[in-house]
């Protein structure tokens, strides 16, 4: 039998853009053209690209063509963000598969910049979206998957009350071993 239970108030839709929200030390808004350029500069980094889960003979330098689609893929997004610091583009944040019946979301967030790791810019970043998400869409949980290497990504995640919640063993190959990916999840109360 299916579930079926009332829509929430919020009609998500009928709204042109995800709004720009600012911190003190970072602001997330929507992708603009020009961002490109931004993109392009962060050049891909070994580190950075093996803690999202790619190989490091994977990695690969930015390219003009590859920094256009990521500011197309971000602009198509309906619940997607430019990370900035200082008014450079540092990375991304989004909220995906976001289901407004079963008031949930999956998040995913990359600090593209080297150095801007391990300084609070991604957790501030990430306490933004979170706000949003909570009080304007009223969603009531959200998940994140992080690979269980990652302990800088880990520790933000729980910096901001994600909890871990599973592992999925070997869900990962990355420079030729198997990794386990952490499924970890926030609900609205908890982040209140």
């Amino acid at each position: 039998m299916m579930r079926h239970r009332p829509s929430p108030k919020i009609d998500w839709a009928t709204q042109q853009a995800v709004p720009t929200l600012s911190g003190p030390n970072v602001t997330i808004r929507t992708a603009r053209p020009d961002d490109r350029d931004g993109f392009f500069a962060l050049q891909g980094d070994p580190e950075i690209h093996e803690m999202f889960g790619g190989s490091r003979d994977s990695c690969r330098t930015m390219t003009r063509e590859a920094a256009d689609a990521m500011v197309k893929r971000l602009s198509d997004h309906p619940f997607a963000w430019v990370i900035e610091h200082r008014s450079r583009v540092i990375g991304e944040a989004r909220l995906d598969r976001v289901d407004m019946q079963d008031r949930r979301a999956s998040f995913a967030i990359g600090i593209l910049d080297p150095q801007c790791l391990g300084r609070g810019i991604g957790t501030e970043a990430m306490r933004l979206v979170l706000r949003f998400a909570f009080d304007r869409l009223q969603l009531h949980r959200i998940s994140v998957r992080v690979l269980a290497y990652n302990r800088r990504a880990i520790r933000s995640y729980e910096k901001c009350g994600f909890v871990l919640e599973g592992r999925e063993r070997e869900a990962a190959l990355v420079n030729g071993e198997w990794h386990d990916d952490c499924i970890m999840g926030l609900l609205d109360r908890d982040f209140r």
